[in-house]
């Protein structure tokens, strides 16, 4: 008897434990609703009012921040009409001429857009399952209004690059494409009608290349590609990346298709020249190059870097030709002008080498002849005054001339120059 009743009050006391958990979670749901109720009654007559909307938008975004909140229609359509408000008084400040902070406005532009977009989300899934045709109470009036503000979202974008704010330009720019594929505008067929998405990915490609985020440069790259005008600028930006991500094949792909496309642009050429050669395929280069040479046959760069591939294929009478055409073509510069092309020194320095090398080949043979001596003796001869001329224009570069100059005044026993170059590769 005296169990049944411990086991009757036990149960007595879950059942009042249960009701107490009950009367607490309505009692705080009742305050939450009033919470609420109170919070956007607030901010509606701030609304009103026109005044101190900062505040009511910073109330309803803390009601939002509980994502219990954010099913009330209220909270999103009140945030939305502030918003409006706020919007509207900063573009009439602006068409006054009045001080107005650009950035905040452009800041308000975006959240407006992206709340009329949750809210649509919002209404949208409270007609799923619905078979009767449904009326959106709010898609096409703000649809319309952000159909008219929505360029504001492309001149932030760009507004915000100007500023090398690259993160917030790529924000707005993404806004402005994704409302190509938002219910919201549907009606209006932005992927269809808006001829400037492209150049908008293209720009949002450059903030992700920028940032150094490959996720975002490659986000928007397929519509970017669509963007004629700014193409080549597009394979350089996918190159880099690739390479960033270490996708070789894609990467080799790219500057393919660009050196292809447009082989006097500066970007592919050397980095293809680069892998090539990295890759022991010199005779991939030479081809690159030889293309590169029909399109700007005077190219220093250009017939410099051929002169480096022929002497590193020991095809060294043709590389003195192409560095004494060179040499040839710029006699008439100024000294400065001399320092300011790089390949002009590095001619002098591969006509050098590549007599240098021949003399080392023989110097190296051990059954070297009197006639082969001399021949050695007169490639040193001929390499001397090349490598002096790029000791002259490139002095601090002593890794690639005093070695060799040291060699060649030993043979041709210059005793005064061999002393000097002797003490300057001891104190090295």
């Amino acid at each position: 008897m005296k169990d049944r009743l411990c086991n009757r009050r036990r149960l007595w006391m879950r059942i009042h434990w249960k009701y107490l958990l009950l009367c607490l979670a309505c009692a705080l749901c009742a305050g939450n609703a009033f919470g609420q109720k109170k919070a956007i009654s607030a901010a509606r007559d701030l609304l009103k009012s026109g005044k101190n909307l900062d505040a009511a938008q910073q109330s309803m975004e803390k009601l939002l921040d509980d994502s219990a909140n954010r099913q009330n229609e209220k909270i999103w359509t009140t945030l939305y009409d502030v918003l409006h408000k706020q919007y509207e008084q900063g573009n009439e400040q602006l068409y006054l001429k009045q001080q107005y902070d650009t950035t905040a406005l452009f800041m308000k532009t975006r959240r407006l857009f992206q709340v009329a977009v949750s809210l649509d989300s919002l209404e949208a899934s409270s007609h799923k399952g619905k078979r009767e045709k449904v009326k959106f109470k709010f898609r096409d009036v703000h649809a319309q209004f952000l159909n008219m503000i929505r360029p504001n979202l492309y001149n932030g974008g760009l507004y915000f690059i100007h500023k090398q704010n690259y993160k917030d330009g790529y924000d707005f720019l993404t806004s402005y494409i994704s409302c190509a594929r938002e219910s919201l505008f549907r009606k209006y067929k932005y992927a269809d009608t808006d001829h400037q998405l492209p150049v908008a990915a293209y720009w949002a490609v450059y903030c992700g290349y920028k940032m150094r985020d490959p996720k975002a440069t490659l986000h928007h790259a397929y519509l970017a590609l669509k963007d004629t005008a700014h193409y080549v600028y597009m394979l350089q930006y996918l190159a880099d990346t690739y390479r960033l991500e270490g996708d070789t094949a894609r990467y080799v792909s790219s500057l393919r298709e660009g050196f292809s496309k447009y082989p006097s642009f500066p970007f592919f050429f050397p980095r293809l020249v680069d892998y090539d050669v990295k890759q022991g395929n010199y005779k991939a280069a030479i081809e690159t190059t030889d293309r590169a040479l029909k399109e700007r046959p005077k190219s220093l760069i250009y017939r410099f870097t051929k002169s480096t591939l022929l002497l590193n294929t020991q095809q060294y009478p043709a590389c003195i030709d192409l560095c004494d055409s060179i040499l040839t073509d710029t006699k008439n510069f100024s000294k400065d002008s001399l320092k300011a092309h790089p390949a002009i020194a590095g001619a002098y320095l591969n006509a050098g080498l590549a007599y240098f090398n021949q003399a080392v080949e023989l110097d190296k043979s051990m059954s070297t002849s009197r006639k082969e001596r001399n021949r050695m003796l007169e490639y040193y001869r001929k390499a001397l005054p090349y490598l002096v001329h790029y000791r002259e224009l490139e002095p601090e570069d002593k890794s690639k001339w005093a070695l060799p100059l040291y060699t060649i005044y030993l043979n041709l026993n210059m005793g005064k120059e061999f002393d000097e170059i002797d003490k300057l590769l001891e104190n090295k």
